[in-house]
């Protein structure tokens, strides 16, 4: 019987020899492999570890592409999440129907498959793949399924073989031992690995065992727990994979705390939007829209707060917009993340406190290079900064790039980004969005102030009253138009 042995701050680590022996001496599993690309490297440790024959009832590997497309059906590509699914679909269907009268009132049938993409002879390619398991989590059970997508960091395709068996190992056993604490089953997934030779970027539970899961929240702990980088969800909270979201478009993210997405949220991704498809390099070409929350904005009063993260996730939702977490916190660390999923433009839009802010030198001060050195990284694929102008409270005044006040011995840095059109000021801005404060309309919407709803989009305004995010009690609003 499979060990869970584990308390909400503790979980014991197994080897992967342990683990595949487990899920072998455990009666109750049964089921397929299915593995293309990378060898048969997960189902391999099962048969090096003894007791296979109780745990396998058939593990294959169609390498041919026509034989792939004959068992499984074509596919638009062969390393993708649509193989993958035509894979455990297939295979489990197959095991129930052949086995279910047999042993189905005590055997939890399963399926494991994979479709990778290893270090090729030459080292050309992009080195990921999909794997997920399909599984019964008990005899008779509705099914269960975790799909996830890794990236292969290893220089040797012997090393991405040995990475790619043990996350296979660590999924299979987490499924059927930690399917009930799927935060504790994230963190095994990387058990005897480290994010140098694989990362996670995308996992998305679905079935009965997780009907209670949100995906969000998972993608999210995802970058908590550092097995990515980042993570994405759509507007209706499905899990995207970055590299297919992004698959040749340009990308223009823009970067907030979203507490909540207020009109100037959505005036600045329309204002950034305006000059950044007129450019020569995105005419006609499609751009992908996505708002940005940061592990350090997250954390910034401490501790992540899971409901106001999924405040936040809601209100861009019913603004439509996909959603990037990530923990690169300076900007040229973004720029390089984005400029490895596309080969077209990519453009960030701020607002001007913020571009007055990226000539602060203490952001910098752990880099040999300096501050010269993250702007020759953030701006070296010809990315563009589009910065929003702020308005002085108090007198009125608009901070632009023609006006903006930068340390003196940065003044010939920040003319020379201007000139080249680095960084560019953005037109038909709305001025009415330049009065508006998020902040000011978090406080107005705990305090009650009525007026904080022409801040925000109708449609977010809804969904916070409907749900009483960020602390709204309509039993204290006032009208204070």
């Amino acid at each position: 019987m499979i060990r869970n042995t584990l308390n909400s701050n503790h979980r014991e680590i197994l080897d992967t020899h342990q683990k595949a022996l487990e899920v072998n001496l455990d009666p109750r599993r049964y089921g397929t492999f299915a593995e293309i690309g990378a060898g048969q490297e997960v189902v391999r440790w099962f048969f090096r570890v003894g007791g296979a024959a109780g745990t396998i009832a058939k593990s294959m590997s169609a390498y041919d592409m026509k034989v792939s497309d004959a068992i499984y059906g074509r596919a638009s590509r062969y390393v993708c999440r649509e193989r993958l699914e035509a894979m455990l679909d297939y295979e489990h269907k197959l095991n129930i129907d052949r086995l279910k009268d047999q042993r189905g009132d005590t055997t939890t049938f399963f399926t494991f498959a994979d479709t990778v993409s290893a270090r090729n002879f030459h080292g050309t390619n992009a080195c990921h793949g999909w794997i997920g398991i399909k599984f019964q989590a008990h005899p008779q059970d509705d099914d269960s399924q975790i799909i996830l997508h890794v990236r292969m960091l290893d220089d040797e395709a012997a090393l991405q073989q040995e990475a790619l068996g043990i996350v296979g190992v660590n999924l299979i056993h987490g499924a059927f031992a930690l399917h009930h604490e799927p935060d504790l089953l994230l963190a095994s997934l990387l058990d005897g690995l480290s994010t140098s030779r694989i990362e996670i970027d995308m996992i998305e539970f679905s079935g009965i065992a997780f009907r209670h899961i949100d995906n969000r929240l998972m993608s999210l702990r995802l970058v908590e727990l550092g097995l990515s980088g980042a993570a994405m969800f759509a507007a209706d909270g499905t899990v995207l994979q970055p590299s297919e979201f992004f698959y040749r478009k340009a990308i223009l993210v823009e970067r907030g705390s979203f507490r909540p997405v207020c009109n100037v949220n959505l005036d600045m991704l329309r204002c950034a939007h305006d000059k950044f498809s007129k450019l020569p390099s995105v005419v006609g070409k499609e751009v992908a829209q996505v708002m940005e929350l940061t592990m350090n904005n997250l954390k910034a009063e401490g501790e992540i707060n899971l409901n106001d993260f999924l405040a936040r996730a809601d209100v861009m939702s019913e603004c439509g917009m996909p959603v990037l977490i990530s923990d690169y916190f300076r900007y040229f660390r973004l720029a390089a993340y984005l400029s490895s999923l596309t080969n077209e433009s990519i453009a960030i839009t701020m607002g001007a406190g913020s571009v007055q802010e990226l000539f602060d030198e203490q952001y910098y001060k752990s880099l040999d290079g300096g501050i010269l050195e993250s702007f020759g990284r953030l701006f070296k694929n010809d990315l563009k900064v589009y910065c929003y102008p702020m308005m002085d409270s108090k007198t009125g005044e608009l901070m632009t790039c023609q006006n903006m006040q930068v340390e003196p011995t940065l003044k010939q840095l920040f003319g020379y980004l201007y000139d080249r059109g680095c960084i560019q000021d953005v037109e038909n801005f709305d001025p009415e969005c330049l009065k508006i404060r998020s902040r000011e309309v978090l406080k107005k919407i705990k305090t009650g102030d009525m007026s904080w709803e022409t801040m925000v989009p109708e449609k977010v305004a809804a969904v916070i009253k409907r749900k009483r995010y960020f602390d709204h009690n309509p039993e204290f609003e006032t009208a204070e138009y």
